[in-house]
């Protein structure tokens, strides 16, 4: 709905299709009372997604006009400009952006649909961010039943979602993206509050109502998790999911998400004669409920309370914090709980998604090289920056923040006085919603669980033992198993073996290492020494690890026939024994569901 609008900002922004086969949006600002030497900035990074990107490296062909007469623009550095005038008319600048990066922390148009965030779009206007910016987004050369949405507050639109929209500051057009196609829409209510989905590139067979029906009982279910019968920090949210071939992922705003997943991942429409099993969430489906319970959970975790680092963005530069174990940890562990508090998943299906949580951490050489709190403020530098040597250098803040988060919850729970739920809303008071720091954790920790638990916290967020896993599950009721992990892990392993044997990655102090194998390597075959002496080497072309188990027999000793940077060259190779480490991974089962449910339900 549009709302009026008493006067027209001093800063105006007008954004339109140019050419969808260039994949080219043009962009006009106008600028009331500009200051005689203007600096403009686009932003280097975008909230939610810790890596510089430089966006200015689309951006082209930036004018600058005023009384209708051209001014020149001085480029100052990588993303900044200035542009001398008098200081009194109206500033006018035009630039163009190519947009076709299909993720959800850029920009994307082609003649099937469109989508932007403000931060790859729309020059920052220095010393003006706090003043009100409006956005007028027209149509331009467009397919017919292209629609709008977004997060931003209407001014005046047509029925399409095509017009004039305003936010209050930059920070609010920076965290408001714009969705534009043909996208099928739906819209539902949770807890009183409108809520709005909209889904590009699904199929006719998509069932869009069931994805409403389950999106309702995810959000209804953390609105009162942090609210009880309160009302949300927001009066409306908008739901935007572009559906790929093999994409994934989403990034969070104050009241939208912006989010990606495979097309074969959206729920199905069934037919009459369907048995109630075909009804089941599919893997690929509950991994997306997932995604939109983690976007939905930032909401309240890191776009209002947030880390102390974060309480005014600088756009022009990296913005470090050792807290991201806790923004993105946390969020990790409540996404899949809430799916299960909601009803979305059983029991069983939750310890599944749990054991396979926990192996991605104990199976990661850099748990034991980097902490968790290290691994929040090295996000800038390796999180994104994925190499070979990744998984011996660091640990994600995700899952092993997730598992600090599950850590402090069930041993809360065991001694009897509160739980993390309680944690985090208490947080949530104590900050007002807002910037906070670790030592408000221990506070809230040490007020609520009667003791301190400053030890904890130094040894699981700060150190890089092992965390006390499977005796605090199997107190609450889950059974912990141990297996054999994949060849592949028992060797200090991970391969591709689509069409042949690649190495992607060696584990550091695995047998691989030990042999001499390196990320890239084309494995063609093994060599076995002779049975007897006089006898021939055995020799074989091998495609897939488990052809090497098979041929080995009880043979413990080979030779890896390997090729590196066009030389063929021979690694021997020593199998591993199933007791050495490595060998073994959790996998969790329900034992006591009475104790399960009084922490999962």
């Amino acid at each position: 709905m549009s709302r009026a609008c008493p006067a027209a900002p001093a800063l105006r922004y007008r954004v339109e299709v140019l050419n969808l086969r260039a994949h080219l949006f043009e962009v006009t600002l106008e600028i009331d009372r500009p200051a005689k030497a203007q600096k403009l900035a686009l932003p280097v990074w975008i909230p939610g997604s810790y890596l510089v990107r430089e966006f200015a490296q689309h951006l082209q062909h930036l004018q600058a006009a005023q009384g209708g007469q051209p001014l020149t623009v001085k480029q100052l550095d990588k993303h900044r400009w200035q542009v001398d005038n008098d200081g009194q008319r109206t500033l006018c600048l035009r630039w163009e952006v190519y947009a076709f990066d299909a993720s959800v922390r850029t920009a994307f148009l082609d003649a099937t649909r469109g989508f932007f965030n403000a931060t790859s779009l729309c020059l920052m206007v220095a010393g003006r961010e706090d003043e009100p910016h409006s956005l007028e987004i027209v149509a331009g050369d467009i397919p017919a039943g292209w629609q709008v949405a977004t997060g931003l507050t209407a001014t005046k639109v047509d029925a399409a979602g095509f017009g004039h929209y305003l936010a209050p500051h930059y920070d609010e057009l920076a965290d408001c993206p714009v969705e534009m196609g043909t996208f099928w829409s739906g819209e539902f209510s949770a807890c009183g509050v409108p809520h709005r989905f909209v889904v590009s590139g699904a199929g006719g067979w998509f069932d869009g109502q069931r994805l409403l029906d389950d999106t309702r009982r995810i959000c209804e279910q953390q609105i009162r998790f942090w609210h009880g019968d309160g009302q949300p920090p927001y009066d409306r949210y908008v739901f935007m999911l572009h559906a790929s071939a093999d994409g994934y992922g989403g990034l969070e705003h104050r009241n939208s998400t912006a989010l990606i997943a495979q097309r074969a991942d959206l729920p199905k429409v069934r037919g009459k004669d369907d048995k109630p099993a075909a009804l089941k969430a599919t893997d690929g489906y509950t991994t997306l409920l997932g995604l939109i319970s983690h976007e939905y959970f930032h909401t309240w975790n890191v776009k209002r309370l947030r880390p102390a680092e974060f309480k005014r963005y600088d756009y022009s530069r990296e913005n470090h914090t050792e807290l991201l174990w806790f923004f993105e940890g946390f969020t990790s562990y409540y996404d899949d709980l809430i799916l299960r508090r909601a009803g979305l998943i059983d029991d069983a299906t939750y310890l599944n998604l749990v054991t396979k949580t926990i192996n991605q951490v104990q199976q990661s050489p850099g748990q034991r090289v980097q902490s968790v709190a290290q691994a929040s403020f090295d996000a800038w530098t390796r999180y994104y920056r994925v190499g070979e040597n990744t998984p011996n250098s660091t640990i994600s803040y995700y899952t092993k923040g997730a598992l600090v988060a599950m850590c402090l919850d069930l041993t809360l729970r065991a001694e009897g006085h509160t739980s993390l739920d309680a944690v985090m809303r208490a947080l949530w008071q104590r900050t007002q919603g807002g910037p906070m720091r670790e030592a408000d954790l221990a506070t809230v920790l040490r007020q609520l669980g009667r003791r301190s638990f400053v030890s904890e916290l130094a040894q699981w967020v700060h150190g890089t033992d092992d965390l006390p896993l499977a005796s605090l599950l199997a107190a609450r009721g889950a059974k912990v198993h141990q297996d054999k992990t994949p060849l592949a892990q028992r060797l200090g392993l991970r391969v591709s073996e689509n069409g042949g044997l690649t190495v992607k990655n060696v584990l550091r102090g695995g047998a691989g290492e030990a042999a001499g194998l390196a990320a890239g390597d084309e494995w063609l075959g093994v060599e076995f020494p002779p049975a007897k002496r006089g006898q021939p080497v055995e020799a074989w072309r091998v495609r897939k690890l488990d052809e090497i188990d098979g041929l080995r027999g009880l043979r413990t000793m080979l030779t890896a026939l390997i090729a590196r940077d066009g030389r063929l060259l021979r690694c021997p190779l020593t199998w591993p024994i199933d007791n050495a480490p490595g060998t073994t991974a959790m996998r969790l089962t329900v034992e006591d569901a009475v104790k399960l449910g009084a922490w999962l339900a």
